[in-house]
């Protein structure tokens, strides 16, 4: 894709199960290309709750496939949005 094609956005990760914060960073990480900025809250909850949000520069391919895999990993929910 282009350049003139992405787009800033956000993408907010709620862990309820931080056993699988290394699966999160690993994704995060084989996307870090997209990563603008990244604020954390890994201790919520009595260590029961994490939340990551994520200001990118995407296409919505990338940004789908990013959010997929975050997606599919077990107690990791995703939510994400690009500027217009």
């Amino acid at each position: 894709m282009d350049k003139a094609s992405k787009r800033y956005g956000f993408v907010g990760i709620i862990l309820s199960d931080r056993g699988q914060a290394p699966a999160v960073q690993r994704i995060l990480s084989e996307y870090g290309h997209l990563v603008c900025g990244r604020m954390g809250l890994p201790h919520l909850e009595n260590d029961t709750l994490s939340v990551i949000t994520l200001i990118v520069r995407a296409d919505t391919d990338e940004l789908g496939a990013l959010t997929g895999k975050l997606g599919r990993i077990s107690g990791v929910s995703v939510k994400s949005a690009l500027s217009k």
